[in-house]
Formats: C-alpha cells, structure tokens, sequence
C-alpha cells in the first residue's frame, strides 16, 4: 500500500507546487504592475525588473546547473552596447534593437561556453573571468563602443513603429512584458524535461552521463540560454536609460549577479527576483554613502551566509514547510 501511496503523494506535492508557484507569481505581477500607481518612481522599478531578469537568467546556470560563473557581466554589457549601438547608429526600432542583441549574447554564449564548459569547478569559474575580462578590454578599445563614455544618447524609438517609448508608462509596459515572458520562459526551462536532466547534472554528473545523457552538451545549452536571457536584461536596461556603459561588463557586475542569487535563495524561483530588488533598493538608497554601499553590500551578504543559508526565499520555503 505504501509503494502504490507514494506516486499520488508525489503528484499532490508537485500540483500543490505549481498551484503556489501560480499564486506568487501572480502576486508579483501585480505588485509590478501596480508600483507606478503606489507612488513608487517607474525607472527605479524597470531597473529592479531588468536586474531581476539578469539574476533569474545568471540562477538558471549555477541553481538549476551548479556551473558558478564570474564572468555573466560580459553578456548583460556586451548586448547592452549592440542594442545601442544598433539603435542609435543603425536605426533599429527598440524590439528588433533588443532581439539583435539577445542573438548577439546567444552567439557570444556559443563561442565562450565552447571553451568554458572543458572545464569544472573554480577553472570553469576562472575561464568564464577570463572571457568576460578580454569582452571589457574590447569594450574599453574598440572605436563604436565610445570608450570611456560608453554609447550615450541611445534614442528609445517607437515600438513597432507605433508606440512612442519616450513615454514613460509605455516604456514601463514594454519592460514589464520582457520580465513577466522572460521569467516565464525560464520557469518553462526549468520544469521541462531538459530542466530535469539539468538538475540531475548538478546533483550527480557522473550517474546522468551513465544513464546516457551527453552532460557537457545539456551544460552549454544551458549556459548559451542563460547568457542569451542576460543579454536580454541588458539590451532592455541599455534601452530604459538610454545608455550603454563600461560598468554593465566590469567584473564587478558579475560579482553583483552572485550576491543577488545567493541572497535571494540560489536554486528557487523567485528568490533572484527577491535578491535583485533588494541590492537594487540599497544602492538607489545608500547611494549618499558612496563607496561604503559595497562594505554594507559585504557585510549583509556575510551575514547572510552565516544566518540565511538558503537565501531569503530558501529560508521562507522551508520555515512554511515546517510549519505545515
């Protein structure tokens, strides 16, 4: 009785999941959608969502994949400079301006997970440093990056030739449906069959490659789509503030992406969205503190460390299991 009980009782778990997962994001689309009208400023809140996109993409590699980049900033800055750069010199509208770009993450995640993915562990963290290093040197030289000064003045056009997103509340719809499709493609990846074999991947490789599976090829899949929803974020955050920067592909980003996902709950769902607004909150609020934001930043993430293992939605999650 106990062997037949067990697939029903897994069934109930996993639908009594979905059905939380519908109700929280439901919530949350709500709050994103209704923070303009609640007296909170739309560009703080498009920054959260671009950021928050960057650290659920960045949560698909290293909590569903357990593959620790630190060198994720050379996809948000990479395709935050081709959306400008494509928009303001070439005259794309803002949704072909942003595909081009995401295409331009997908190629740059080919070539560099190509290389990376040889690799495990700390070296794979080191090569994917490496890369992201040699994209900001590009970056800093090349003659239609602007240097320096980045790629400023980016026109942010009219979507699909119709909507003006000069407009702030237009531009806020745009990002709003980039995130909620964005976060939803990513819940699709890691509930599919491809997500499975993923986390089986990550929690024992040598067994899933016994059972046939070619590891290093589901790896760089993985990889090329996280890079591609990082670029996203940055081609969408590129065309919100109308720049393009040196500091979206400064190895410091990608340290930030870590701290986001690691605060919020590595490997959970909404836990990056969690992580993303609340480093974002502290650097728009903390900001007269000028270099003191970082150690503030440092001693919350030890703090977090020490008390929070799980992150702040990991730590909720299982304090609701217990209490159930």
């Amino acid at each position: 009785m106990a062997t037949a009980s067990t697939p029903v009782t897994a069934a109930a778990k996993a639908t009594d999941a979905a059905r939380t997962h519908r109700i929280v994001f439901l919530i949350m689309a709500a709050f994103f959608a209704l923070a303009p009208l609640m007296g909170i400023y739309p560009v703080f809140m498009m920054k959260v969502m671009c950021f928050a996109l960057f650290a659920c993409a960045f949560n698909l590699l290293l909590g569903f994949g357990g593959l620790l980049s630190f060198g994720h900033a050379m996809f948000l800055g990479g395709a935050g400079y081709a959306a400008a750069h494509s928009a303001k010199v070439w005259g794309l509208t803002p949704e072909l301006a942003i595909i081009f770009a995401t295409l331009c993450a997908a190629i740059l995640g080919w070539v560099t997970g190509k290389l990376a993915i040889r690799r495990q562990g700390i070296y794979f963290a080191m090569i994917t440093l490496a890369l992201a290093q040699m994209v900001f040197f590009f970056s800093l030289q090349a003659p239609f990056t602007g240097g320096e000064d980045g790629i400023q003045a980016v026109p942010r056009g009219r979507l699909f030739g119709l909507i003006d997103l000069s407009n702030v509340n237009a531009m806020y719809g745009f990002v709003l449906a980039i995130f909620l499709g964005g976060f939803l493609l990513i819940y699709r990846i890691i509930h599919s069959p491809f997500g499975q074999v993923l986390k089986a991947i990550r929690e024992n490789e040598p067994r899933t490659i016994s059972l046939g599976y070619d590891a290093d090829k589901f790896k760089l899949y993985a990889y090329i789509l996280s890079g591609a929803l990082s670029g996203l974020a940055g081609a969408t955050k590129a065309i919100v503030f109308q720049l393009a920067s040196l500091t979206d592909v400064h190895w410091g980003m990608s340290g930030e992406v870590v701290l986001m996902t690691l605060l919020g709950g590595m490997g959970t769902i909404f836990g990056p969205v969690v992580g993303a607004a609340v480093i974002v909150t502290m650097q728009n609020y903390l900001a007269q503190l000028g270099a003191w934001v970082t150690v503030v930043q440092g001693v919350i993430f030890v703090i977090c460390v020490l008390l929070f293992r799980r992150g702040i939605i990991g730590e909720i999650g299982a304090a609701l299991k217990k209490s159930l």
